[in-house]
């Protein structure tokens, strides 16, 4: 019979976290409103994760970084990271893996840094049902104003992020997206489409 420690020690580190629970120490600065930070996460875990036997090793398997602009004229940096995570018993070496993916916006170089915490607290509190009455996050801490991109910065994200992915689903996808975005701009979305285009066709080429 195969061997599945690692359900019981998620079900072990559940029940205890259930127990304990995680108090909301953090506070949003900008509109008071208490949140549980990812030190938080790490301080309550740590303890019965390694008294149940149980790892958390993290993985990220996508990363998009986007540049908004703010109401002042500063530059955000918005990050989204897809990441999975293996649960894994080190008493049999058997794993389940959570996939989830983080968020977050930073105006110098935290906001990858920030994105890989939040994924990892939700893998955390959806694997062990730790209870939340609300779901603010590490990245709410800070509160962003952003201005809508203008036509030409829609354009320049687009080219850029064209240039780096080497998925044409994605990409077909993002110019769907774009070409919506720039209604009322033909110009720009002729350069859009021309982009594609010749991103396709690189995709295509044998390696």
């Amino acid at each position: 019979m195969e061997s599945n420690k690692v359900y019981v020690a998620i079900s072990a580190v559940a029940r205890e976290l259930c127990e304990q629970g995680i108090k909301k120490g953090s506070k949003n600065q900008q509109h008071g409103f208490m949140f549980r930070g990812i030190d938080a996460v790490y301080n309550a875990l740590a303890p019965a994760l390694v008294k149940h036997g149980l790892l958390i090793l993290p993985r990220i398997t996508e990363r998009v970084v986007t540049e908004r602009a703010t109401q002042k004229g500063g530059v955000l940096f918005y990050v989204v990271v897809k990441a999975e995570f293996d649960f894994v018993s080190t008493e049999d070496g058997s794993k389940h893996t959570v996939t989830t993916y983080g968020e977050a916006m930073d105006s110098s170089d935290k906001a990858t840094n920030k994105a890989m915490s939040i994924a990892y607290k939700y893998a955390a509190f959806q694997a062990f049902c730790i209870p939340t009455e609300e779901t603010a996050i590490d990245a709410d801490a800070e509160v962003h104003n952003v201005t809508p991109l203008s036509p030409d910065q829609l354009l320049s994200s687009f080219t850029e992020f064209a240039g780096q992915t080497n998925s044409e689903a994605e990409l077909k996808a993002a110019y769907a997206k774009v070409w919506a975005a720039l209604n009322g701009y033909p110009e720009h979305q002729e350069k859009c489409k021309d982009v594609t285009g010749i991103r396709i066709k690189e995709l295509k080429q044998p390696a």
